[in-house]
C-alpha cells in the first residue's frame, strides 16, 4: 500500500525505513520510500480482512500518526495501533453539536465506557454515551477534529477501525479469566480467606 502524505506537519522528521505509523488507527511500519513523497507499506492479508484498509481504495483519505516518544506531548491516551475490530455508523448528527453513533461487535462492547477513551479511524476521542445493550456508542467531534481528520466523512453505513482503551482491556480481560473465588477475594478480600473454624472448633490444647 502506498501512501502520499498531503499535509504532514508532524514537529518529527520524515519518517524513515522501519518506523511505524498508524494508518487509519493501524500500526504499520514503513517499508518503502523509493517514490518521492510517498511512503509504502507492507499490509498482510489478515489486516487487510480485520481492518478497513481492504476497503480502501484509489484516492480514498487516511489518517496518518507518527508513533508517540518519551518526549512526546501526551494530549490523549495511550493507543497501539492494534484494532479490536472493526464497527458501522448507524448515525451522524452534522450540527453544531457534531455526533456519531457506532455499533460495535459483542466483544468489545465491555471495553467502553461513558467519558473513558476509544480510538475511532485511528483518532483518540471521548466517549459520550454507551447503550451496551445495543452495543453502541456515541462520540462527539469538535472543529478541530472535524477539520484535520476524516471522520467528517462518516456517514450511516460506514465501517470504522475502533480500539478500546488498553487499560479498560486489561481489566475485562483479567476479570474474565480468574477463577470465581479469586475473583471474589478481590472484591472482598475476607471471601477469600480461609474459614474460621469457630469458638468451638479444633484447637491446641493445654497438657
Amino acid at each position: 500500500m502506498v501512501i502520499e502524505p498531503t499535509n504532514w506537519d508532524h514537529p518529527l522528521p520524515p519518517p524513515a525505513l522501519g518506523d511505524s505509523i498508524a494508518v487509519s488507527g493501524v500500526c504499520l511500519t514503513v517499508a518503502d520510500l523509493s517514490r518521492q513523497g510517498c511512503w509504502g507499506f507492507d499490509v498482510i492479508p489478515e489486516t487487510l480482512s480485520r481492518t478497513t484498509l481492504g476497503r480502501l481504495t484509489i484516492g480514498a483519505r487516511v489518517n496518518l500518526e507518527h508513533a508517540v516518544t518519551a518526549a512526546t506531548l501526551m494530549g490523549g491516551h495511550f493507543v497501539q495501533g492494534h484494532i479490536d475490530a472493526t464497527g458501522e455508523v448507524i448515525a451522524v448528527q452534522a450540527k453544531a453539536d457534531w455526533r456519531v453513533a457506532i455499533r460495535v461487535p459483542a466483544a468489545v462492547a465491555p471495553s467502553l465506557t461513558p467519558k473513558g477513551s476509544v480510538c475511532v479511524d485511528g483518532v483518540s476521542l471521548t466517549i459520550a454515551e454507551v447503550n451496551h445493550a445495543a452495543r453502541t456508542f456515541s462520540i462527539a467531534l469538535i472543529p478541530q477534529t472535524l477539520e484535520r481528520t476524516t471522520l467528517r466523512e462518516l456517514q450511516p453505513g460506514h465501517a470504522v477501525n475502533i480500539e478500546g482503551d488498553m487499560l479498560i482491556k486489561a481489566i475485562v480481560q483479567t476479570l474474565r479469566t480468574l477463577p470465581a473465588q479469586t475473583l471474589a477475594g478481590l472484591i472482598n478480600p475476607a471471601a477469600g480467606e480461609p474459614a474460621d473454624a469457630g469458638a468451638d472448633g479444633p484447637r491446641a490444647g493445654k497438657a
